[in-house]
């Protein structure tokens, strides 16, 4: 790949974890490149360091070894405070139980990533609202989320995670608590917002008709990624 083309560039990534008196291997030297506005679904068995990457991916957690590169900022090099910052402007997360805040209204959590990022201007907050009546949520502004059925509280979730134009957005499961049809349609969601938003999307997902729709699949085997066939 053309590095002027490359969006995510892993190199070398080691992640070990102590459990007890084992020390068990998740990474070994892995390397991956990933180009802008790609849609990526990692598949892998239970264990295999999935949900790992992508904390590693968000900055939430450092590898033992190794680099990653998001747009050009060298992840693994930022102190702590920097990659918190890193991370609430220019990454979105969706995860499979919602993660909502349950004290706030739907239009609350929604324009929440705006005000912490101090992009709360008028016209962001009209954007974001017009936003949440484009994924039927309009009317259900001011309910909190034990009101909002699963489907609409991932519904939100998404719209939350690309309110504040992410370079990249992290999603783990977003399908995997809900039911075929609901999960057909959040997906057809996703893919829409993902197409107008131009962001990457690193998505793990155990379906194989859920991994089908993306642009690339990736999958996650004894320390070591590889191409689907």
């Amino acid at each position: 790949m053309d590095p002027a083309d490359t969006f995510i560039a892993i190199r070398n990534l080691a992640k070990h974890y102590t459990e007890g008196d084992l020390r068990r291997t998740i990474f070994a030297d892995l390397t991956l490149d990933v180009p802008r506005n790609q849609f990526v679904a990692l598949l892998g068995q239970s264990g295999s360091g999935k949900s790992t990457l992508l904390n590693l991916l968000g900055g939430i957690d450092l590898p033992d070894a190794g680099q990653i590169r998001i747009d050009g900022r060298l992840l693994t090099d930022l102190s702590e405070i920097e990659r918190t910052r890193f991370r609430r402007r220019h990454i979105g997360f969706v995860f499979q139980f919602f993660n909502l805040i349950p004290t706030l209204t739907a239009e609350e959590n929604l324009l929440l990533p705006l005000e912490l990022n101090g992009l709360a201007s008028p016209d962001r907050r009209d954007r974001a609202l017009e936003l949440l009546d484009n994924v039927g949520l309009g009317n259900r502004r001011q309910s909190f989320p034990e009101r909002l059925s699963g489907g609409e509280q991932q519904r939100l979730a998404i719209v939350r995670a690309l309110v504040h134009d992410p370079l990249l957005v992290l999603a783990d499961e977003p399908t995997g608590n809900l039911d075929a049809a609901t999960g057909e349609r959040i997906l057809d969601l996703l893919l829409a917002l993902h197409r107008q938003a131009a962001s990457a999307i690193v998505m793990v997902t155990h379906s194989r008709e859920v991994a089908a729709r993306a642009d690339r699949i990736l999958v996650l085997d004894g320390g070591r990624i590889r191409e689907a066939p």
